[in-house]
């Protein structure tokens, strides 16, 4: 039953909403969540509430279970007109907006609380920027808080450098982050996770616990490090060209229901991840937690990859801009 609710909440994480019904101008939806899933009763609910909203002109087209490609080839395709929208995490916005990354910097955060009072400030800018490289975002979603699956324990950073991280093909700046705080990275496809644990090709995967148990990771990479290395955000983005079709009357109602749909989702996950992570437990995943003494090591350890990251996907104001207000916020609540 578990899984049956935490299934249907990661595939709509990774859907998006969009347009006309059967017809030769239809949106194409792109997403990697797989076909036959409960998530789809799910979808097909939000599809009715358009149709509806949109008196029978809107509804969905969905193409799941990365048919269309991983996130990186959606974002390629939507570029060129073969599709027209998709649901993102951050690794997919970033192909879009690479300044995605000041809300996913590891160790920048300490919780939802922090993450929520910065993107309240930040995130309308990197709207903007997505709106500028020819996307409308529809709505926000938390995907849950990244954290690493490993196939043998880990529990102090140093304790990860003889393995082998999986990072998304073709990200080189995330890489050269991880690299330059001492680890091991493979490059691959989201889409060849799975294989790349079987095959031994990977000994670490980064992803969160929703996500993991969704797609039964854990199964191969049996131990859960537990400290949160950094939120996964997501967004639902259809392309500026097509969204600019959609009547505007239409637009508003739309868009009304895509935002409440996100703020539902967003709640959801981020009350699931501990039940999540019980059920791995009970079928064999070990938590190993991190010591408070520890933190201090893993956030310095994270930082030694900023450089890499900063000039390069984040702009030097936006990274300070980010810290400023984290800041402010843990001198406002009296956090050390």
């Amino acid at each position: 039953m578990i899984k049956r609710r935490i299934i249907p909440l990661i595939a709509f994480l990774l859907l998006i909403v969009a347009s006309p019904d059967a017809r030769a101008d239809a949106v194409k939806l792109g997403t990697i969540a797989p076909k036959g899933s409960p998530w789809h009763e799910l979808m097909q609910d939000l599809s009715e509430a358009w149709k509806e909203a949109s008196q029978g002109q809107y509804s969905l087209r969905i193409y799941p279970g990365g048919v269309a490609g991983d996130e990186a080839d959606m974002v390629r395709k939507m570029r060129i007109g073969q599709l027209h929208a998709a649901a993102l995490s951050g690794v997919g916005l970033h192909r879009i907006a690479p300044e995605i990354q000041a809300l996913q910097l590891p160790m920048m955060y300490r919780g939802n609380d922090e993450l929520d009072y910065v993107r309240a400030r930040v995130g309308g800018s990197i709207e903007k920027i997505i709106e500028e490289r020819g996307f409308k975002v529809l709505a926000w979603g938390d995907i849950g808080w990244v954290m690493f699956f490993t196939r043998k324990p880990v529990v102090h950073p140093d304790d990860m450098k003889p393995l082998k991280l999986f990072t998304s093909a073709g990200d080189t700046v995330v890489a050269e982050a991880y690299m330059d705080a001492g680890y091991q990275v493979v490059p691959l496809a989201s889409t060849d996770i799975h294989t790349a644990l079987q095959a031994g090709l990977i000994d670490v995967v980064q992803t969160t616990p929703v996500v993991a148990l969704s797609f039964q990771w854990f199964g191969l990479a049996p131990h859960l490090t537990g400290v949160r290395w950094a939120p996964l955000v997501g967004a639902i983005v259809i392309s500026n060209k097509v969204w600019d079709d959609i009547p505007s009357e239409f637009q508003t109602r739309l868009l009304a229901l895509s935002r409440a749909a996100g703020a539902r989702l967003q709640s959801s996950v981020r009350s699931l991840e501990a039940e999540a992570i019980s059920v791995m437990q009970r079928h064999g995943l070990s938590f190993h937690p991190v010591p408070q003494e520890l933190l201090p090591v893993w956030e310095e350890r994270a930082r030694l990859g900023y450089p890499a990251l900063v000039g390069n996907h984040i702009p030097p104001e936006l990274f300070r801009e980010v810290e400023h207000h984290r800041n402010v916020y843990r001198q406002m609540n009296a956090v050390n």
